[in-house]
């Protein structure tokens, strides 16, 4: 089993609840974990053989700056197209983290995660 883990994906996007959250944006991290059968890359030495995580990052990017209310449903977009491009992915989580939301204290990160 290989486990590829894309960590501290920094993005600025629109995702809240609030208004003025959809309008003046936040900073969002995302974490995700894919775990795929690696073995023929491992043989091969092959990009053709691998889970591309660069076209991974690319198609997470893609999701994270479509507006969202919630968390959950950005987390689930970043899975669903995960799931859709590599089939050889056999178990994966993501984690959104948003960076000082605004709930009236201080707070560094609110975060949600998804496996599948």
């Amino acid at each position: 089993m290989g486990i590829i883990e894309l960590e501290g994906l920094e993005f600025y996007a629109y995702h809240g609840c609030f208004k003025e959250e959809q309008i003046v944006g936040n900073k969002f991290t995302v974490y995700v974990r894919m775990e795929y059968d690696a073995a023929k890359a491992t043989k091969s030495d092959s990009i053709n053989d691998a889970l591309n995580y660069q076209r991974a990052y690319e198609m997470i990017k893609e999701q994270v700056q479509i507006t969202s209310h919630l968390l959950e449903h950005v987390g689930q977009r970043i899975l669903d197209v995960l799931y859709k491009n590599f089939p050889e992915l056999e178990h994966a989580t993501v984690k959104v983290s948003k960076m000082n939301p605004p709930m009236g204290g201080q707070i560094e990160k609110v975060s949600l995660t998804l496996s599948r």
